[in-house]
């Protein structure tokens, strides 16, 4: 089997380097084939993109997510537009927004959130969305601004209604840990009732650890539990299952089988 991990804060599951080329290999080890990495800041970006230069099965996305809003770093847009051009750059993100942790106002938020946006679409990148308890307001500026190469909604969890809306546009889907939580059946409904060619699987390490590693840390070797979750969710082989969520993780960030 493979797998593709669309979301892991690897710099967040330990800072050392050394123990960070360990993370990544372990993973590949475990059938992890691709990672996303992602960082919230461009600080912490450059760190973990030298950290991992030599890792080829890891792809990089960049962006300022809206828990920098307030600091964003000197010159961030000309920083972004410059660390394009680098070897593995995927995607823009995670970009989006959060009402719930009140970062910055609302204003502040969108107006980060749309110039990234554009950045995406000038460059031809497609995004990677973070959005807490602002659904309504992603989802409106995602109508005006998505990028022709569309997006991936990060660690879903709306319902079945908000994903049909959601997949009027061209974004993906994408799953973690959180799927396999028993009361968690807003996710477990979307699984069943969307079109398989939507859908990702992600860690969002070190968060959303699995069911079946409850009182770890998450990383991405464990992303299998959530795979096979939503392989009995979809009444299908975990081989199928897993074959569909690479496939579709390949098409959206254009690589080759």
């Amino acid at each position: 089997m493979q797998y593709f991990d669309s979301h892991a804060h690897i710099g967040l599951i330990n800072e050392d380097p050394i123990e960070q080329l360990i993370i990544v290999q372990e993973a590949k080890q475990a059938e992890v084939d691709h990672i996303v990495s992602i960082c919230n800041s461009l600080h912490d970006f450059f760190i973990v993109y030298e950290n991992l230069k030599t890792a080829s099965h890891v792809l990089h996305s960049l962006g300022v997510s809206p828990s920098e809003v307030a600091n964003p770093g000197k010159d961030w847009e000309k920083k972004i537009e410059e660390s394009i051009k680098l070897d593995r750059i995927a995607a823009i993100g995670e970009i989006g927004l959060d009402y719930y942790h009140k970062f910055g106002d609302k204003d502040s938020q969108i107006e980060l959130f749309i110039r990234q946006l554009e950045m995406a679409d000038k460059y031809n990148l497609p995004v990677i969305i973070h959005n807490r308890d602002a659904g309504t307001d992603v989802l409106q500026v995602l109508r005006e601004k998505l990028p022709d190469r569309g997006g991936i909604l990060h660690c879903y969890s709306e319902n079945w209604e908000y994903a049909k809306r959601a997949l009027e546009l061209n974004l993906y889907l994408s799953f973690a840990g959180n799927v396999t939580y028993r009361n968690a059946r807003n996710l477990h409904e979307t699984v069943k009732k969307m079109p398989k060619d939507r859908m990702l699987v992600e860690s969002e390490s070190p968060f959303m650890v699995p069911s079946l590693y409850r009182g770890k840390r998450n990383r991405p070797s464990y992303i299998h539990a959530s795979v096979e979750f939503m392989a009995e969710l979809c009444e299908e082989s975990v081989e199928d299952i897993s074959a569909i969520l690479y496939e579709n993780s390949l098409r959206f960030f254009n690589l080759s089988s």
